[in-house]
């Protein structure tokens, strides 16, 4: 229940919802994720809501190919530092093993499979979900990605097998559009089947010594990414602190549970969401009134608080000081 995605999965989403009628602002609201995601693709959402999202899209605007149509807008780019190694690796199977290993930084939920039968090389996806089957949409959309992803670094002509384990469309014209003729419905696993001589194919324009820059940065990130739900209680609670509704409730949505779960799951790690909120919120208001650029109504905003009013309350309990003494005694070295 706190598998978490780059908010660069929302990248064109607004565009495409309000081409067939809808209002994307709505429908990420009913969902619980923050509209500050679209204009941050760095931020972490939860998995569990993006996938509601495309449901919820589909069935409004009554096209069942809405994860698919998202998918045509896929770039390289879509993978952020990953895509940045991917284009840099030597060949095609180099840049396959590297997405393997590294795609969980992009989407937590996704496990990579790749596997070679003789003539044939597979990519295939597991979707690990804590409370439920992947949806429908989101399966289309990561498969469309999938594909986005390494038609550039094979060919643009390229036309692989594509394998959905579920029930076909009305129409398969979207479909055919984007992958071309071969797609399979009712398969045993969503993946790609194409000729293993494609993995031998060099990418064009790779350069060895910046791949080696970009595998170490996301080692890096490897190390360093929490995998306990405190950890992605917190950071969900730092991008969305500014919202002034950063609550429980709100944030159980985002991480497909109820409250009652989300404090239990809290309490097992020995914590509290008032707590994580307090210590996130202390973190973030010492930084700012460190930085004598931020005014004090600035900092109320981005803390999540209704009022300069309610932000100095605060900041008096938990300081012992108003915000604007708590900075002078600061800038006269008084700590």
């Amino acid at each position: 229940m706190s598998e978490l995605i780059r908010s660069a999965c929302l990248t064109a989403f607004p565009e495409l919802a309000r081409s067939v009628g809808l209002r994307p602002e709505a429908l990420l609201s009913s969902v619980g994720i923050d509209a500050r995601a679209l204009a941050d693709p760095e931020m972490r959402i939860s998995v569990q809501a993006m996938g509601q999202l495309l449901e919820l899209a589909a069935q409004q605007s009554k096209i069942d190919t809405f994860g698919l149509r998202l998918a045509e807008t896929r770039s390289l780019s879509i993978l952020g530092p990953i895509g940045l190694l991917l284009r840099e690796e030597p060949t095609v199977r180099h840049a396959i093993r590297s997405l393997a290993k590294y795609v969980c930084l992009h989407n937590e939920a996704i496990v990579l499979r790749f596997d070679q039968f003789g003539s044939q090389a597979v990519v295939s996806t597991e979707f690990h979900l804590a409370r439920q089957r992947p949806f429908r949409q989101g399966v289309e959309l990561t498969i469309g990605v999938l594909f986005r992803v390494l038609q550039p670094l094979i060919g643009r002509h390229w036309r692989p097998i594509v394998c959905f384990t579920h029930e076909p469309p009305a129409r398969r014209d979207v479909h055919h559009r984007l992958f071309g003729p071969r797609v399979d419905f009712r398969s045993t696993y969503n993946g790609l089947i194409f000729s293993a001589d494609d993995l031998e194919r060099p990418v064009p324009g790779a350069d060895p010594a910046f791949a080696d820059q970009a595998r170490r940065y996301l080692e890096s990130l490897m190390q360093s990414t929490g995998t306990s739900f405190k950890a992605k209680v917190e950071e969900l609670v730092r991008v969305q602190l500014s919202s002034g509704r950063c609550t429980a409730d709100r944030l159980a949505l985002q991480m497909g549970c109820d409250r009652r779960t989300l404090h239990r799951r809290l309490n097992a790690e020995k914590a509290t969401f008032d707590a994580i909120l307090g210590s996130v919120r202390t973190e973030l208001a010492v930084r700012l009134l460190q930085n004598r650029e931020a005014g004090l109504a600035s900092a109320a905003d981005l803390l999540g608080f209704s009022s300069g009013s309610a932000f100095s309350r605060w900041f008096l309990g938990s300081f012992g000081k108003r915000p604007s003494e708590w900075r002078r005694s600061l800038e006269a070295g008084g700590g």
